[in-house]
């Protein structure tokens, strides 16, 4: 059986490489980075040489698979037209970055409505989606549709809503798209996974309307907001709202177990190296 995938999102501060380095030395064995700033629609791309660094601290730590995760600006659903352009231009950006620097994942946010009825924003999304995918070749890129808790306008915190966007936009794209699913984000909108029957609930649910198979990857953050809450606020394993318990069963789940586990966790005070022991411990059955 393969290793368990456990990984944190890291800083690519200084240089791509150094992502790799760090996540090595908190025994990570995948990792997800931005490609650029998160918070700027301006991005500029890495220097090939750098990338080339990066490619072999991956291939030596054997750091598989590479997620990157699109900046927070993108919004493919809005209404305002202004940021709408922006967004299919920083989205364009993104994938040609990811097949650049050789990610096997790139999770988008499916985006916020507001101002417009669901199913505008949803279709803005797919058009935007298509629109920024025209002509691109890179074959190694899966877009991968994260789930959201749903809080005012956002799409995606129902797993109907990520099928939707995934069927309408994958056969007017040559991009691949699949699902990366958050449980915080799974909790916070009303999926129980921090029980037992919840979470075999929640993973009968999102093979039957998601395919498991479609899912690859899994964002491990506890949640500081309870059941419901709406409350997009992540915690450090075992000290939110899902708890050890609740993620040693979803480690330790059969269909589960060959998806990588990425944390994006609070990294204060070494939390990060707590929160890639804990997953390693936890996902042992007796752990």
């Amino acid at each position: 059986m393969e290793p368990l995938r456990i990984g944190i999102h890291a800083s690519t501060a200084g240089a791509l490489e150094n992502a790799a380095l760090k996540a090595a030395e908190l025994g990570a064995n995948t990792l997800q980075i931005f490609s650029s700033s998160p918070r700027m629609w301006r991005a500029s791309k890495p220097a090939p040489s750098d990338v080339r660094l990066f490619e072999r601290a991956r291939e030596k730590f054997d750091l598989t698979p590479l997620v990157i995760h699109v900046n927070y600006l993108i919004n493919l659903a809005t209404a305002d037209e202004g940021v709408r352009a922006k967004s299919i231009a920083s989205f364009r950006g993104e994938l040609d970055r990811a097949d650049m620097i050789g990610a096997e994942f790139l999770v988008l946010h499916p985006g916020n409505y507001k101002g417009r009825e669901l199913g505008e924003g949803m279709a803005a999304f797919v058009d935007g989606f298509v629109e920024a995918a025209a002509g691109f070749a890179g074959k190694r890129v899966t877009v991968l549709l994260e789930n959201t808790v749903g809080a005012g306008a956002q799409i995606g915190s129902r797993f109907e809503e990520l099928r939707v966007l995934r069927d309408l936009a994958q056969p007017l794209s040559d991009v691949r798209i699949g699902y990366c699913l958050d449980t915080c984000h799974l909790l916070a909108s009303g999926f129980d996974v921090a029980a037992e029957a919840g979470l075999a609930k929640t993973l009968e649910d999102a093979d039957r309307i998601l395919g498991l198979d479609e899912v690859k990857a899994i964002h491990a953050n506890d949640s500081k907001g309870g059941l419901g809450s709406h409350l997009d606020r992540h915690e450090n394993i075992g000290a939110g709202q899902i708890g050890e318990a609740g993620f040693r069963r979803i480690l330790t789940h059969p269909r589960l177990r060959e998806k990588p586990f990425i944390l994006e966790t609070p990294s204060e005070d070494g939390a990060h190296r707590r929160d890639v022991d804990a997953l390693k411990r936890l996902a042992q059955s007796g752990g």
